[in-house]
């Protein structure tokens, strides 16, 4: 068992002999570039410093370079799960952070629902764990099996994007013009997560497009964000006239959250980022029994704990868009959710690890 992680890192662990350089740092990633935004924003708080070099270390793409580079980075940080950590050793003086992509926490993940022992190991090799909160802490501990000592909550590192001076009038100009929409209209994305259960995919079999364009198109238009996965169980049946905007393959989520005026989803995690903007957002759970009794669960009380109303029907979707869906537990849902919210998320961070690195540069 884990034989090819294990074959990995003593390759890996031969490098670390060599000396750490003290402004090289490190981010692991893949070479589709996933959950990176939290990488760039922390090197871009870096390269406000004196001069650091960058690193990618693709964890598809092994050479005897990256391995050297990775081995002897200063600063090394995660975003997602690198199952080969778990027998990896560097040296002492360098450090390794996870910032993981998800804000918060909502839905089960990590040793909450699955085997411990690789996510225990890893947490042993990790120096420290980011959160966003002290309410989220204790299911951090858990998901990740990592001493409570090793996690900081100094926030996450992509919301900063949601605290600078954007031109909120010229990004919806410049995308109304895109997919030819209609400025004057306000915007409601629709982002469903995936389904183990496949029967529930098809979010169309649910949500009725005709309706909701005769009741809501005069003052709405229906953006939909759908996971990769999911696409594949609508695309044949979307009848003519049936009318929304596919943007499941738009480059930049954040600036999507950023323009959209209500947010429909389910089961998904960008309700917590969507929640900072205190904008409506509701919670369309069509299959919610199916899910609670045989998906992998939340954290929080679905029926009780969220930031906006839950809807099981097209109708009653409709209806909660129509009068307007209730934002009375938006404010303290997200002052649990994160701790300082102010748009520094990254320079704490950055600040963090070059004090424990011993970098005053």
């Amino acid at each position: 068992m884990f034989l090819k992680h294990k074959i990995f890192s003593l390759f890996f662990n031969i490098l670390t002999k060599l000396p750490v350089n003290n402004h090289r740092v490190s981010f692991i990633v893949d070479s589709n570039n996933s959950f990176s935004s939290n990488l760039n924003y922390v090197r871009e708080e870096f390269e406000k410093r004196n001069a650091f070099e960058f690193n990618y270390f693709y964890k598809d793409k092994f050479s005897f370079n990256s391995f050297t580079r990775l081995a002897t980075s200063k600063y090394i940080f995660l975003n997602d799960n690198f199952f080969p950590l778990a027998f990896m050793k560097f040296k002492n003086d360098s450090l390794v952070i996870q910032l993981w992509h998800a804000p918060g926490a909502f839905k089960k993940f990590g040793a909450s629902v699955e085997n411990a022992e690789m996510l225990k190991k890893i947490s042993e090799n990790t120096d420290y764990l980011i959160i966003t909160s002290e309410f989220v802490k204790e299911f951090y501990r858990e998901a990740f099996q990592i001493d409570e000592s090793k996690i900081k909550v100094l926030g996450l590192p992509r919301s900063d994007y949601y605290f600078k001076n954007h031109d909120l009038s010229s990004l919806r100009e410049k995308f109304c013009k895109k997919f030819n929409i209609d400025c004057d209209k306000k915007i409601v994305l629709y982002a469903p997560t995936f389904r183990q259960d496949t029967e529930y995919n098809n979010v169309f079999n649910y949500l009725d497009l005709k309706e909701f364009n005769t009741k809501l198109s005069d003052e709405y238009v229906l953006l939909l964000r759908l996971h990769p996965k999911v696409k594949k169980f609508y695309k044949n049946d979307i009848q003519s006239g049936e009318y929304y905007v596919d943007c499941s393959s738009y480059e930049n989520e954040q600036e999507l959250l950023l323009i959209s005026d209500i947010l429909i989803t389910d089961y998904s995690s960008i309700m917590i980022e969507f929640a900072l903007l205190n904008r409506p957002i509701i919670f369309f759970a069509y299959d919610l029994d199916n899910y609670l009794n045989n998906e992998r669960g939340f954290y929080l009380d679905y029926k009780h704990d969220l930031p906006g109303p839950v809807v099981y029907n097209s109708r009653q979707l409709i209806d909660c868009i129509s009068k307007g869906a209730d934002k009375s537990k938006l404010e303290s849902f997200v002052q649990l959710q994160f701790g300082e919210i102010d748009g520094e998320s990254s320079r704490r961070i950055v600040d963090f690890a070059l004090k424990k690195g011993g970098n005053n540069d």
